[in-house]
């Protein structure tokens, strides 16, 4: 059983859009997740315009690949390093904490994942 940041069960991220490496609506991981898509974010027009400018694109649909792309308040699971990027330029999506793979730490401080917690969290 994968567990999230919070040391509990890891609950889905988002089936519409379906999300995840796996495309199971989760954020769960494995070693051909090279990019460890971990962290579950609701995404932001401020993120999604700053991910397009460094290059990925999460805005513009891409039928090919049935993929419809994300709009503001869309649920997705990001690489924890494009996460820790966008927060470095103050544009972090907010992030749902039951819905983000414990390996994020591997990568992200749980109080930082806290401060920009969808939901807060003591």
């Amino acid at each position: 059983m994968a567990l999230n940041v919070l040391g509990t069960a890891l609950v889905p991220c988002s089936y519409d859009p379906l999300t995840g490496f796996y495309r199971d609506g989760c954020c769960n991981t494995g070693d051909d997740d090279i990019g460890l898509h971990v962290v579950c974010v609701r995404v932001t027009a401020e993120f999604l315009a700053y991910s397009k400018a460094r290059g990925n694109d999460l805005s513009t649909p891409r039928h090919e690949q049935r993929f419809r792309g994300l709009n503001a308040g869309d649920r997705w699971c990001l690489c924890a390093l494009r996460w820790m990027e966008a927060c470095a330029a103050g544009v972090a999506p907010p992030v749902v904490l039951e819905a983000t793979h414990e390996r994020a730490l591997d990568v992200v401080a749980l109080t930082l994942l806290k401060a920009h917690s969808l939901h807060p969290v003591s």
